[in-house]
């Protein structure tokens, strides 16, 4: 390992909450270079990149986007052709929906999209459904963390080679320390250390319309709470359901260690529990991502699990 990932993995930093936060997610090709800020500093037009972090980060839309590309030599080409794939992530309906696009202009067009539809579940039969197994995306910018390109693109480039998987390296997926960092879609959990043998299960269980929690981060379609509080009743009931648990609410509350909440996660079959999750400082500060400076980092620690009602 490198860096921040060695000293986080030194330190047991551990994984439950700590997945990106996003119901529906804009992945936009772009071969060639990244740079720390992608979306504006990459062959990308960086007005058109301006634009659509706008367009997707504004009024709450739940909408995130990343730039993504091929691993290896693929992903480096230049091109006027870009696919562009959205994906949902909502229990029981997520999907992903593609396209093709030809042009900056067509590509400046995704500016316009009603992203808050989108981050609602709302494709309103927008492109064409994907056909296949679910994505896997792993986080691949040197760029904005070294880790993630020295331990990230060895990674894309094995899952790639080894074949029956569709794999595309992403621009940024949070958590650099984590790396290897995967991103599945349209479920929308994110791992992080993880191996290629372990991609190989993750993606055969979610194919089978199950979840692998071993490395599990969360589900992006919850907030860091909800993905801990789903994850610990996970444990509890060893439910491996993919879509099985939504989570419900969650009220703040008081409490020693820092943020306290009581989370409610729901099961399909009308099951419910109430989970404590607190946010708490993960050990001795240290580095969110290479070169940063030590600082406390947050751990979402859950407590109680009760059934209720």
């Amino acid at each position: 390992m490198s860096e921040c990932a060695t000293l986080s993995a030194a330190r047991a930093e551990p994984l439950a909450g700590t997945a990106a936060t996003a119901r529906t997610w804009l992945l936009v090709e772009q071969p060639g270079p990244w740079g720390g800020k992608a979306l504006t500093e990459s062959r990308l037009d960086p007005e058109l990149g301006r634009a659509l972090e706008a367009a997707t980060t504004g009024a709450g839309t739940g909408v995130r986007v990343a730039l993504i590309r091929r691993p290896g030599r693929d992903g480096e080409r230049d091109g006027t052709r870009r696919r562009v794939l959205l994906a949902h992530t909502g229990p029981g309906d997520a999907w992903i929906r593609s396209t093709r696009l030809t042009g900056e202009d067509a590509v400046r067009d995704l500016s316009g999209l009603d992203y808050a539809r989108l981050g609602a579940g709302h494709h309103d039969g927008l492109w064409t459904p994907h056909r296949g197994g679910p994505l896997a995306l792993v986080c691949t910018n040197g760029k904005r963390d070294r880790c993630c390109a020295l331990l990230g693109r060895p990674l894309a480039a094995e899952i790639a080679a080894a074949g029956g998987a569709d794999v595309w390296e992403i621009t940024h997926i949070g958590g650099h320390r984590f790396s290897p960092t995967l991103l599945t879609l349209p479920h929308g959990y994110a791992y992080g250390r993880m191996s290629a043998v372990a991609v190989k299960g993750v993606l055969a269980a979610l194919q089978d319309g199950r979840v692998v929690t071993e490395h599990c981060r969360g589900r992006s379609t919850w907030d860091r709470p909800g993905q801990a509080a789903e994850l610990a009743v996970r444990e509890l009931t060893g439910e491996h359901g993919a879509d099985a648990l939504t989570v419900e609410s969650a009220h703040g509350g008081g409490a020693a260690g820092g943020a306290h909440r009581l989370v409610t996660v729901a099961h399909r079959d009308g099951r419910r529990w109430r989970v404590e999750v607190t946010e708490e400082a993960a050990g001795e500060p240290a580095p969110a991502s290479c070169g940063a400076a030590p600082e406390p980092q947050p751990a979402f620690v859950t407590g109680r699990v009760v059934a209720v009602r």
